[in-house]
């Protein structure tokens, strides 16, 4: 089955170089182990690219699915090889419907899978919530989201085809409003900055 993750390294021109690795969603190690002399974590991360020169956006909407990866590393080669994890939340529930909605959420290897025990948690007890008939899906989904973003400072976005589609609700309830997507905002901000390696990651 594998611990499916996305492996991101910044080039000079600020675009990124994608690539895979089957196992280094399992417990955040790479955070620790992506380094100048081992900048594939000793093989654990695949050589092949899965895209090349893409942006951050293009990251979580063309290739991060939240369905199936379970972590996304950001590495920058220029800061000596400085990495940022983030565990990946699927925001949707396995009906089929509106599967890309995501999140990532910043986390470390020495947490103890915190993030990924909270959300579990959380999403479990909202399922139950729905099963009873207490909240549609969309307004558990709402609420979902919403404690994501201000518990966790989630960054919320919509995978695949669905990304530029109708967000509207399927099942009647007019109360959810996704969480606009923020990484494509810091993009354009950051576009408009003079170049600084050492500080690219700020927010």
């Amino acid at each position: 089955m594998g611990h499916r993750a996305l492996v991101a390294y910044r080039r000079p021109d600020r675009l990124y170089d994608l690539r895979y690795s089957h196992w280094g969603g399992e417990s955040l190690s790479f955070a620790d182990e992506i380094t100048a002399a081992t900048p594939l974590a000793d093989g654990a991360v695949e050589g092949p690219l899965l895209a090349d020169s893409i942006s951050r956006d293009r990251i979580l909407r063309d290739h991060l699915d939240p369905c199936v990866h379970e972590a996304l590393y950001l590495v920058v080669p220029a800061d000596d090889y400085g990495v940022e994890a983030y565990r990946v939340c699927w925001l949707e529930w396995g009906d089929g419907r509106d599967g890309g909605r995501g999140a990532i959420v910043a986390a470390r290897p020495d947490d103890g899978g915190a993030v990924s025990v909270w959300f579990r948690a959380t999403k479990t007890a909202l399922a139950d919530v729905i099963e009873m008939g207490a909240l549609s899906r969309r307004a558990a989904q709402a609420y979902l989201e919403a404690r994501v973003c201000e518990e966790r400072d989630g960054i919320p976005y919509t995978y695949g085809e669905s990304a530029g589609g109708d967000e509207s609700p399927s099942d009647g309830d007019s109360t959810y409003t996704p969480t606009p997507d923020r990484w494509l905002e810091d993009e354009r901000r950051e576009s408009d900055e003079p170049t600084d390696e050492g500080n690219e990651f700020e927010e």
